[in-house]
């Protein structure tokens, strides 16, 4: 079922894309909880469009962990890290703003096993990259800088997922890593869950299109 989903999207974004003219790109920004799937989805688009497609992600813009060292609070900075305090917003609205422009620009990746973004991984080309797609938790807040982002895409995405199917998800992320039991589970209940229940109350009405997986 998921397989027919993701070729109808292609399909779709393959008609968006022949609509272009020379050097035009169409921005797709994905978003949805943590756990909803938008880091596998991006990659089934982008295994079908690798040729003309790319994927900037929103985690590419966790601040470091020296930069959370110098917050207020360093260990809640920490222990929260991924609510949307812990990201350089900011920045990433203003990196994609001005790519948007140029169609053109170099953009951080997210090193999981390091914990800290790898700076100018990613390439955005504008004579290759038709299609730009952008995924991210907090693509579709309403809260400033996030909500000027919603400018910034010719359409967007939500991934409806239900919050306990998020939180299996993500649980059983975390213990893949090597984390006990409890470890995984506050983490899940101090700081993924809410987060998901954050994304979930707010992102669905700034969507373009409401994408609900099997």
């Amino acid at each position: 079922m998921m397989q027919l989903i993701v070729e109808q999207l292609v399909d779709y974004l393959k008609e968006r894309l022949d609509k272009l003219s020379d050097h035009q790109q169409y921005w797709l920004g994905i978003a949805g909880a943590p756990g909803s799937g938008k880091s596998t989805l991006c990659g089934e688009l982008l295994s079908h469009l690798d040729d003309v497609a790319v994927v900037l992600p929103m985690d590419g813009y966790h601040y470091y962990r020296a930069q959370l060292d110098q917050m207020p609070d360093p260990q809640e900075a920490h222990r929260r890290r991924g609510a949307p305090f812990t990201f350089n917003a900011q920045r990433f609205v203003d990196d994609l703003a001005a790519a948007r422009q140029t169609g053109t620009g170099n953009f951080p990746s997210f090193d999981h096993g390091v914990g800290d973004p790898v700076e100018d991984d990613i390439h955005l080309e504008k004579d290759r990259h038709k299609l730009v797609i952008v995924e991210g938790n907090y693509l579709l807040l309403d809260d400033p800088p996030w909500n000027r982002l919603k400018a910034i895409f010719d359409e967007t995405w939500f991934l409806q997922v239900d919050i306990e199917t998020c939180k299996h998800r993500v649980r059983n992320r975390f213990l893949a890593t090597g984390r006990d039991q409890q470890t995984a589970q506050f983490r899940v209940d101090y700081n993924d869950g809410p987060n998901a229940e954050l994304v979930n109350s707010v992102s669905p009405k700034n969507a373009n299109r409401i994408l609900t997986p099997p």
